[in-house]
C-alpha cells in the first residue's frame, strides 16, 4: 500500500465512525495490505484525531488470548489507541446510536505513573512504573464489516488493526489496587449480560500474566518511536470473548474482592 492508500483507508473509517455506516473489508480492497500497513493506517487515525482536539488517554491490547489468535491465524496480539472521549463512567449509560455494533470484554487496567518504554523494557519495569490496577471493560466497535457479504470472507487482523484495533470506549472500576496486591494471573471476572452470565475468564489467559501483556505492548511501541506515558491507562487484553451489546443491554463485570464495573447501552 502506498502512503495515499493508507490516508484515504483512514478517511474512510472515520466517516464511518462520523456516520454509523461500515465500510468494506480494506484486505478486500488491497490484498497486498500487510500487518505494517494496517498500523500506518491506525497511525493517520491518529494523527487525525489529534489535529481535531482529542488527546490520548492511554492504549488497548487485543489479541492476547491463545483462542482469539488462533481464530484469526496470528501468533502475536495487536495494540490501539485510547482518546480522551472513549472514557466512561462506571455505571454509564451509553448513548442510543453511538457505536455500530458494540460489544464488550473484561479485562485488567494497568494506570501508569511513570513513562516506560524501549524495547527491553521487563516486567519489573512495568510493575515499577505501575501506578494501580483496576477492573475495568473495553468497549468494542467495528467500522469496518465483519464479513464481506459478497465472498463471506472474514475481516482479518489487518482490518481490525486499521480500525484502531476495533476499540471504541473504556470503562474502568471505581476499585484501585496495588499492581502486587493479587495475582493477576487469577484475578478472573463473571460477565452478565441482563443478569444471565456469559463468559468467564482468569487472568492467565492474556499472555499468561498481564504484566507481560504491558511489556509487549512497550517493546512494540519502541519499534514506532513511541513510548507509554505517565497517568496513561492500558488495557491489558481480554480474558473472556466479547459479548455483543445491542441496544437495551446491562453489563455487570464482577471481579470478585478485585471489584466490578458496570455499563449500560440505551
Amino acid at each position: 500500500m502506498t502512503p495515499e492508500d493508507h490516508a484515504r483507508a483512514a478517511a474512510d473509517l472515520l466517516q464511518a465512525e462520523k456516520t454509523r455506516d461500515q465500510i468494506g473489508l480494506l484486505t478486500k480492497r488491497h490484498p497486498e495490505m500487510g500487518m505494517d500497513d494496517a498500523y500506518q493506517v491506525q497511525n493517520a487515525i491518529y494523527r487525525a484525531k489529534l489535529d481535531a482536539g482529542r488527546k490520548v488517554i492511554g492504549w488497548k491490547i487485543g489479541l492476547t488470548s491463545k483462542a482469539m489468535q488462533y481464530a484469526l491465524n496470528i501468533d502475536i496480539p495487536d495494540s490501539g489507541i485510547l482518546f480522551d472521549d472513549m472514557l466512561f463512567e462506571n455505571g454509564a449509560t451509553v448513548p442510543a446510536g453511538r457505536f455500530i455494533q458494540p460489544r464488550i470484554e473484561a479485562e485488567i487496567a494497568f494506570v501508569m505513573k511513570d513513562a516506560i518504554g524501549g524495547d527491553t523494557v521487563t516486567r519489573e519495569d512495568v510493575i515499577a512504573a505501575t501506578d494501580y490496577v483496576a477492573p475495568s471493560i473495553e468497549i468494542l466497535d467495528t467500522r469496518i464489516q465483519r464479513v464481506d457479504p459478497e465472498t463471506g470472507k472474514a475481516r482479518t487482523v489487518f482490518d481490525t488493526i486499521s480500525d484502531n484495533a476495533a476499540n471504541a470506549g473504556i470503562v474502568l472500576g471505581n476499585e484501585r489496587h496495588a499492581v502486587d496486591a493479587f495475582d493477576l494471573r487469577w484475578v478472573g471476572a463473571i460477565t452478565s449480560r441482563n443478569n444471565e452470565v456469559e463468559e468467564t475468564g482468569l487472568g492467565a489467559g492474556v499472555l499468561n500474566d498481564p504484566v507481560e501483556s504491558v511489556v509487549w505492548l512497550a517493546r512494540r511501541m519502541a519499534q514506532y518511536g513511541q513510548s507509554i506515558e505517565p497517568g496513561q491507562i492500558i488495557l491489558s487484553g481480554s480474558f473472556i470473548r466479547p459479548v455483543e451489546c445491542p441496544s437495551g443491554t446491562a453489563i455487570h463485570a464482577d471481579f470478585g474482592p478485585f471489584g466490578s464495573v458496570d455499563i449500560h447501552f440505551a
